[in-house]
């Protein structure tokens, strides 16, 4: 074998032997969904409704469910169905939150007047409640003569197309269903009827809607309806996700499911009496053994023994061991997976056990705050647009040009320090002087005195202080 040759080898066996990566080979895959954005509103609402029976009902019929505690439970009463009823305190504790904190709106001095006729502090409250719940929603603001009136429009009534806003209602008439699609853009309503077929019929076919115009034009560049949203939905483009979607869904059946067992087992471990036949509890009239219950008689029959000496004619009594510790390790744990990444437990007044330092019950209130500046930071930018529809309507209905007024709404700091605290705070400053006088009083009172108290606050310390002012002394005999 030549030299050429032997090195042709080698090379040859060197490509065998060489690491050769093959792509893999690309592959589809099919998954069906099991439930439609109509289904997932539904199930919200009935999380937030909070009534253990229509939870029952809803599950035993939603399709695709394996294993849920809820579609799985019996429709007897051989296991108590408890429901906890965290999704509706989350919600309205997040709302309350926000609701009260809403402490600033700078616009014209007539609003606040204009806000107590259409209760806006209290339908800003639902909104928000309703947003949670159900992912998305519009402020709708309508006018019957010079009555204006502000509502809020949850998910499962609203579609969104472009800039516009389709709302539907339902109505009956004459034993049959119809419904009304109200579509809002800037400038006009265009009002349609339905019938169950998905026909359109004349407004007219619902006495109801005999006065409706189909279709209505305004002034202004403004809409009479305004979106609110607060997460968007990875799910359902240009929609929100509610705070019970993204799998919370099953962390709310399993604490249930932990809570009903609970309690089962809390009602199987109550004390049983074995109790001789002959001394069974027997109806006075007629002599007939009485029905135990689950709460009252509740006892064992024992026959007496066929062995010669041994009496049994006594009662025992026996209460089985139930394992607290293990339920309540259990519903902990269930617990805060459906507040994680939501809301802390000390905000809903839960105590989660001893592992609360000072420092740690600030890193869980840190939760609470990050999920209350989302709510805030989108009514921020909405609100304003819903004060400008109003305010724009109403001059509609005066016969005057509309206008967009300069409207801006803020919210106080979550979590900020009680007074006590601050005077402490502020007083230690003070002390090692490394904060002006001025800046104590603004920090002390914040926005709850107005410049010239704090003007006149900071003046009188100085004084008590002895510190007096003077005019800046003339240079070069200038005056």
């Amino acid at each position: 074998m030549s030299l050429f040759e032997t090195i042709g080898e080698r090379v040859r066996e060197k490509v065998k032997n060489w690491l050769r990566l093959n792509p893999a080979p690309q592959q589809s895959f099919n998954i069906n969904e099991y439930t439609t954005r109509e289904t997932e509103i539904i199930r919200s609402q009935l999380w937030y409704r909070g009534d253990a029976n229509e939870l029952f009902q809803f599950f035993h019929q939603l399709n695709g469910v394996q294993g849920s505690f809820w579609g799985s439970v019996p429709s007897d009463s051989s296991v108590r169905k408890v429901h906890s009823g965290i999704p509706a305190i989350i919600a309205d504790t997040l709302a309350y939150i926000v609701k009260s904190d809403m402490d600033g709106i700078e616009a014209p001095d007539e609003w606040d007047d204009i806000a107590k006729n259409i209760d806006f502090v209290e339908t800003v409250g639902k909104a928000i409640i309703d947003t949670l719940v159900e992912g998305d929603g519009a402020f709708r603001v309508s006018a019957d003569g010079d009555k204006i009136e502000l509502g809020f429009v949850g998910a499962s009534r609203c579609e969104y197309e472009d800039d516009e806003v389709i709302i539907h209602t339902e109505y009956s008439a004459k034993k049959r269903t119809y419904m009304l699609s109200e579509r809002y853009g800037k400038g006009f309503i265009e009002s349609r009827l339905y019938d169950e077929n998905g026909h359109e019929v004349p407004l007219s076919t619902v006495p109801d809607l005999v006065k409706v115009q189909p279709y209505i034009v305004f002034s202004g560049d403004y809409s009479l309806t305004v979106p609110l949203m607060f997460y968007a939905s990875k799910k359902y483009k240009g929609r929100g996700k509610s705070i019970f979607d993204g799998g919370r869904s099953d962390c709310f059946d399993a604490l249930d499911e932990v809570i009903s067992q609970w309690w089962d087992a809390v009602r199987q471990g109550r004390v049983k009496q074995y109790i001789p036949e002959s001394m069974m509890p027997r109806d006075p009239n007629n002599g007939s053994l009485l029905a135990p219950n689950q709460f009252g008689n509740n006892y064992i029959s024992v026959s007496a023994p066929l062995i010669e000496g041994v009496n049994n004619q006594e009662i025992k009594t026996i209460q089985p061991e139930i394992k607290y510790e293990a339920f309540v390790s259990a519903y902990m744990n269930a617990l805060l997976m459906c507040l994680q990444g939501l809301v802390s437990p000390a905000t809903l007044g839960i105590d989660v056990g001893k592992m609360s330092s000072a420092d740690a019950q600030r890193e869980k209130k840190d939760v609470t705050g990050h999920t209350r500046n989302t709510i805030t930071a989108a009514l921020e930018n909405v609100l304003p647009k819903v004060i400008n529809a109003v305010f724009m309507t109403l001059d509609n209905i005066h016969n005057m040009e509309p206008i967009e007024r300069e409207v801006t709404v803020s919210f106080g700091e979550y979590g900020a320090p009680d007074f006590d605290s601050r005077v402490e705070t502020v007083g230690k400053a003070a002390t090692y002087g490394i904060m002006s006088t001025e800046t104590q009083v603004d920090e002390l009172w914040g926005g709850s005195k107005d410049d010239e108290f704090k003007a006149a606050e900071v003046q009188r310390i100085k004084t008590e202080k002895g510190i007096m002012s003077a005019s800046e002394p003339s240079v070069g005999g200038e005056p």
